[in-house]
């Protein structure tokens, strides 16, 4: 089996390999497993695809996490590999070591996963498990932000990814007022400042979805 023999498989659901790399014994992967594939939203188009599945008519809670579930966990079945999830726990599988693993994510100056394509706009739906050995191409040899002018440092209004860490308290504080409707409806404006992430392909939607999500 081939990477892009897998590309194939996902791109029906407009899914896209975000990194991967061949776990080690302390990576905290299932045993038996020589592979692991990290697996984000191939945008444009994802979000026009996952809003229309039955996840999204039912009126449930979750929506994303179920509709991740089930396709990504046929695939895995499909390939004899196992699903592995950044949501369900506890105990909670260590995706932000994962992807810093795969050499296409790095830590950003605010703190948050930046990745070689997606920007500061990345997000794992889920990773798939495969028990043999595939080619994985070389990762880029650095972070796109030591090219960067880092404008995500500046981009917050109340200033809350600095030195000290992620302000939550002044971030809800911000979001909770009128002038925090640009980020409830766009998205936060420190991944959107992000010059990678310009070019994501991330919707409005979706980023509003996720910050309905994160400041209901």
């Amino acid at each position: 089996m081939t990477l892009e023999e897998i590309e194939a498989r996902l791109a029906p659901q407009w899914l896209s390999i975000f990194g991967g790399f061949h776990p080690g014994p302390k990576d905290g992967t299932p045993a038996g497993f020589d592979t692991l594939l990290m697996l984000g939203p191939r945008a444009p188009g994802f979000w026009a695809h996952v809003t229309v599945q039955p996840e999204f008519q039912d009126g449930q809670p979750d929506p994303l996490d179920r509709w991740s579930r089930r396709v990504i966990g046929r695939i895995a079945c499909d390939l004899g590999g196992k699903a592995l999830f950044p949501f369900g726990g506890p105990p909670h599988h260590p995706f932000i070591a994962w992807a810093l693993a795969t050499g296409r994510a790095w830590s950003s100056p605010v703190g948050l996963l930046v990745h070689d394509q997606a920007g500061l706009m990345v997000s794992y739906r889920g990773a798939l498990a495969l028990r043999e050995v595939i080619a994985l191409p070389p990762p880029p040899q650095q972070s796109p932000c030591t090219r960067c002018h880092r404008p995500c440092e500046s981009a917050c209004p109340v200033g809350a990814f600095g030195h000290a860490g992620y302000d939550v308290a002044a971030c809800h504080g911000h979001l909770a007022t009128p002038a925090g409707g640009d980020c409830m409806d766009m998205g936060c404006r420190a991944p959107r400042a992000c010059p990678i992430s310009e070019t994501s392909g991330r919707t409005a939607a979706q980023s509003a979805f996720h910050m309905r999500n994160f400041h209901p």
